[in-house]
């Protein structure tokens, strides 16, 4: 219903009510009808559901399959281990899903609490969600909107609607109708909603929508609907389950043919198990978790507040960035910069004018009110020793405000406003083409235009007569003001084009002032340059965005709905968006985005619950600075993937080659999970701190659908594992005279050894480690030395000998360890030396 449309008497008629309000049997009526004026949350999860769920998983019923037929078999080492491993995963998968919603909590805080009602020609006060369409409801300066109310009365009304609308400045409100249907929301002077707040005046409304069926309701639907997963984790959930198939198929494999061969079922169940552990990445969760922790803390010194963690690396895919304007590609601080006199008036008449008609004060040696007024009395300069004897405050239907001082013997009046209305109060109207000339010129370069106009008189009307204090003026001159574009906004908007990524300014500003701004900081250019506003886009058919989207560079005045389908549009074209926001109308796009970024400064409770990312200087260049951290993150994930996961890729081999070849199982579990864990884990952490590729921001962003093991890694994990695989059998079969014990301590160091030789040679897919430097990444060494150091204590220390089932190694066999690992790194070496030759790299499996 467009109630805007409505008349008063067409209001009341249609909700049967009357000015003196509703009756008590209507308002049970209707509260049964329409219910609590509340807006309703969905069922949260409890914190002990979410902790179970992390048991659900398929790989930890795999892991836990395994530490049941390791204590069945009698090993119970490896079971304490296994069970101990679940335990740890469950908690930092528990840590990573334990982030409240409380989007709709904020929403619910922004609901009036308490309501001023006229019931059975009474008033009272009443609980906000007692309210029913059709009561009537009394608003003033300091309250909070309890409903969606259709004005009937309203005296000096103003109403601040920036978090629904996105526009900051304070709404002037009256009764009258409108006749257009589509008129926007920013538009509807006499509609007050709920979850916006009274700045001035008092009114009387009919409520006339409650709870969800409320403008704000309609958002908190839709941030309800909003949701989605990473990149990274949709590619690592459909990585888990084809590591699940492939370990299940392998165990069920070399079960079925041991079975056949008649060894026996301890010995199977025991290289099943070890297949089973030496194939799940126990190391990955808590190395990614890690790593995007350490990249949140990273962006967190840069001003980038990472909400989700995932998020983090979400920032390295982004292909367009959505952005508001006011303060965050803005200064958010009006100034004048330009202004226009009549040649027979001096400029300093102008700024005189400006010094005198303003309503600022000054507190705590600050000036405080209208950031308009502000820019004004700044570029005047000192004002003239003069008082104020009389003020006629702005109202929406002169649209203008007027002073009077004292000059001299005679009384001086200052008037300012909209330049149609001041161009109406002249004297002398011979120059008012040239007025409006002027004015259009300057607006079409995105100045807001406030018009000044001045006359002395020798007495005073009545005070009340405004038609005698603003009529018979002498025009003084025009004000442009701007927000200036932020110097640091330029510069990230021309290294997002480098770096591929499209930048879209979405403002509740009107269109010529968001053109402006686009053409000077380089949003809109030769390749982007249509603008849109939201009344166009109502128009257009259903699919018009998604044909249409990545054309269009500027849209001004769109509602919550329009700026939701937008980033949907942009979604549905291949698109991974990012979207900031700072009013509850933000909230449902940020949700839906890929990476919703939220004003830290100037944001909502509720934008900032919906986003991924806050701004904490809510400054445009800070994203910029997220998206090249999370390029930085994505690489170094991708770094530890291929070392943790060539690892694994080794002990399948080893694993599943020794029994068909009628060798003992190489390694027993437990040694398999250190590998996993120590050996694996802390170099894989290391690797987070490499620095980022010189030219990370130089690239363009990577394609949304591209596989994870891209650019050759799953060729190299495939390679590299089988080598090493190759390598630890062969170094068992060579070693087999041994006591078991002995031969499997001298394999189990070798494949350690392996590791990390391969982890200092995977610092970079081309560059050589000699040129890269050692000291280039010191986390990375001093994590290398210390896993050495772990291993020399397994071997050599008597307590992990028996927990690992090692024994101590002579130095000759220590030193034919490194030495055959040492081959790892001069292959991986040789690779890239290829590589570097071709010119380029292996496509991805």
């Amino acid at each position: 219903m467009n109630w805007h449309t409505l008349t008063i008497e067409e209001t009341m008629k249609r909700l049967h009510t009357q000015t003196d309000g509703l009756d008590e049997q209507d308002v049970q009526a209707r509260l049964l009808e329409h219910g609590k004026n509340e807006l309703v949350t969905g069922k949260r999860t409890s914190v002990l559901m979410i902790f179970l769920r992390q048991f659900v998983d398929v790989m930890i019923l795999i892991l836990a399959a395994a530490g049941v037929i390791s204590a069945v078999v009698g090993e119970m080492s490896d079971t304490i281990v296994i069970l101990i491993i679940i335990i740890l995963n469950a908690i930092i998968g528990f840590i990573q899903e334990y982030r409240a919603e409380r989007a709709m909590e904020a929403l619910q805080k922004m609901a009036a609490p308490t309501a001023k009602v006229k019931r059975n020609g009474r008033k009272t006060g009443l609980a906000a969600s007692e309210l029913v369409p059709g009561d009537v409801v009394l608003v003033e300066a300091g309250d909070a909107v309890p409903a969606d109310i259709r004005l009937i009365e309203a005296v000096a009304l103003k109403a601040n609607e920036a978090s629904l609308t996105g526009e900051s400045a304070a709404v002037d409100k009256q009764p009258a109708s409108i006749a257009e249907e589509d008129r926007q929301l920013a538009e509807r002077f006499n509609m007050v909603y709920k979850g916006t707040s009274i700045t001035n005046g008092h009114g009387t409304g009919i409520v006339v929508s409650t709870g969800m069926k409320t403008e704000l309701g309609k958002i908190a639907d839709m941030l309800d609907k909003a949701d989605g997963v990473t990149p990274l984790q949709k590619r690592l959930s459909a990585f888990s389950r084809k590591i699940t198939v492939i370990i299940i198929f392998l165990c069920i494999g070399l079960f079925v043919a041991g079975y056949l061969r008649g060894e026996p079922i301890n010995q199977l169940l025991l290289t099943s198990i070890s297949l089973a552990v030496a194939a799940i990445p126990e190391a990955l969760p808590a190395v990614i978790t890690i790593s995007l922790a350490l990249g949140a803390r990273r962006l967190l010194g840069q001003n980038a507040l990472m909400r989700r963690l995932h998020a983090v690396e979400t920032l390295g895919s982004v292909t367009y960035i959505c952005t508001d304007k006011t303060g965050t590609l803005t200064k958010n601080e009006m100034e004048v910069r330009e202004t226009w006199v009549p040649d027979e008036v001096d400029e300093v008449v102008l700024k005189e004018a400006m010094a005198l008609n303003h309503d600022v004060t000054e507190r705590d040696g600050q000036a405080a009110g209208d950031p308009t007024e502000i820019a004004l009395i700044t570029y005047a300069g000192e004002p003239p020793t003069t008082s104020k004897l009389l003020d006629l405050p702005f109202d929406s239907d002169r649209k203008a405000m007027t002073t009077v001082h004292e000059h001299e013997s005679r009384y001086r009046v200052v008037t300012k406003g909209a330049t149609e209305s001041i161009a109406a109060m002249l004297k002398d109207q011979s120059n008012h083409e040239n007025i409006r000339r002027k004015e259009e010129e300057m607006a079409s370069e995105g100045m807001r235009v406030i018009a000044y106009a001045q006359k002395f008189i020798d007495d005073l009307p009545q005070e009340g007569d405004m038609a005698a204090f603003e009529s018979q003026l002498e025009f003084v001159g025009l004000a442009g003001l701007v927000d200036p574009p932020r110097e640091e906004a330029k510069a990230a908007i021309k290294e997002c084009q480098t770096a591929g990524i499209i930048t879209v300014m979405i403002t509740g500003d009107h269109p010529l002032t968001a053109a402006a701004i686009g053409r000077e900081i380089g949003i809109i250019n030769d390749r982007h340059n249509q603008i849109m506003t939201g009344a166009e886009l109502a128009e257009k058919d259903p699919g018009f965005l998604e044909r249409s989207a990545k054309d269009i560079s500027v849209y001004a005045r769109v509602s919550p709905e329009q700026k939701l389908n937008i980033v949907d549009a942009l979604q549905r074209n291949g698109q991974f968006v990012s979207m900031t926001g700072d009013g509850v109308n933000d909230a449902p796009s940020l949700k839906k985005a890929n990476i919703g970024v939220a004003m830290g400064i100037t944001g909502t409770d509720v934008t900032k619950e919906a986003a991924d990312m806050i701004l904490l200087d809510d400054n445009f260049a800070t994203i910029v600075k997220a998206v090249r951290e999370g390029r930085r993150v994505y690489d170094n994930i991708r770094k530890f993937l291929r070392y943790i996961l060539t690892g694994n890729t080794a002990e399948i081999w080893a694993i599943f080659l020794a029994p068909i070849l009628g060798l003992p199982i190489p390694l027993v579990p437990v040694q398999i999970l250190w590998v996993n864990l120590v050996t694996d884990g802390l170099p894989a952490l290391a690797l987070a701190a490499e620095p980022a590729e010189k030219n990370i921001m130089q690239r363009p962003p990577r394609k949304p659908n591209e596989s994870i093991f891209a650019d050759g890694l799953g060729i190299h994990v495939i390679w590299v594992g089988i080598f090493i695989g190759l390598l630890t059998v062969g170094a068992q079969a060579w070693l087999l005279g041994k006591n078991v014990e002995h031969w499997q301590t001298i394999v189990f160091t070798i494949l350690c050894f392996c590791q990390l030789w391969h982890v200092l040679a995977i610092r970079s897919e081309t560059r050589s480690l000699f040129k890269l430097g050692l000291l280039s990444n010191k986390s990375l060494l001093w994590a290398v030395l210390g896993t050495v150091a772990l291993q020399i204590a397994v071997i050599y220390v008597p307590f992990l000998n028996s927990f690992l089932h090692t024994q101590p190694l002579t130095a000759g066999e220590l030193a034919l360890c490194i030495g055959v690992s040492t081959i790892v790194f001069v292959v991986v070496e040789i690779e890239k030396l290829v590589r570097r030759r071709m010119g380029g790299a292996h496509k991805g499996v």
